[in-house]
């Protein structure tokens, strides 16, 4: 089961990093081009995964939200497991704002694949979106409990008790994120704002000298000094 799990894990992951890479290294002349070359290839092979896949990666690097999922969705009637389909079907529901189907896709993808922290967390945002706070702040404390050294965790959960104004829980959870990233700029930006909302200007400050501290460079921080004062 654990060579399984890792197989599904380096699938989804191949997905994501071809999809990083390949937005950068390409511009939108060529991904429409691509897309036409693909169109052709699938008229010729319709039953070809690896195709249909290729090109809902186009259309999502043209924000073609609609066309990548009706491709996912056939990918999906030739391989109904097909995780790279479902989670990314997934993101293309969130931003169409399908989010009961994007639920729905995540929660397929995770009842094959339970310990994928990415899904989890795309299930929480969708959640939020559905106005589902008790459900996402569930989902949320299960992404903390199943990957307990993974600051992302923290920071999300952290980023949606700010939204509800729960802040001595927020606070809580940026100091765990940071404690795992101490040099992540971000989260300390995350924290202090915060602090300065709540009028406590020493404990912002002293957040700030941390990061300093652990090597985030004071100009990136100029800003949020400056609210201290």
């Amino acid at each position: 089961m654990r060579n399984k799990n890792i197989k599904v894990f380096l699938v989804v992951l191949t997905v994501l990093v071809s999809l990083a890479e390949s937005a950068s290294a390409q511009t939108g002349k060529q991904w429409r081009d691509s897309i036409s070359v693909l169109i052709e290839q699938i008229n010729h092979h319709p039953n070809s995964v690896e195709l249909r896949l290729k090109k809902a990666e186009a259309n999502i690097n043209l924000s073609q939200y609609d066309y990548a999922a009706d491709e996912y969705s056939k990918v999906l009637k030739l391989d109904e497991h097909n995780l790279a389909a479902l989670y990314f079907r997934a993101y293309c529901y969130t931003q169409l704002r399908q989010y009961s189907m994007a639920r729905a896709d995540y929660d397929a993808f995770l009842a094959i694949q339970p310990e994928h922290l990415e899904a989890h967390l795309g299930l929480a945002r969708v959640l939020q979106l559905l106005n589902r706070s008790t459900d996402a702040i569930d989902e949320l404390n299960r992404c903390v409990q199943m990957f307990p050294d993974s600051a992302d965790a923290y920071a999300a959960r952290a980023a949606y008790e700010t939204q509800l104004k729960q802040y001595d829980a927020a606070l809580y959870d940026w100091d765990e994120a940071l404690r795992l990233r101490p040099n992540d700029a971000s989260l300390t930006v995350s924290k202090v704002d915060i602090l300065l909302n709540l009028g406590r200007f020493r404990e912002a400050r002293e957040a700030l000298d941390r990061a300093v501290k652990h090597g985030t460079a004071r100009a990136a921080l100029r800003e949020w000094y400056d609210k201290c004062r």
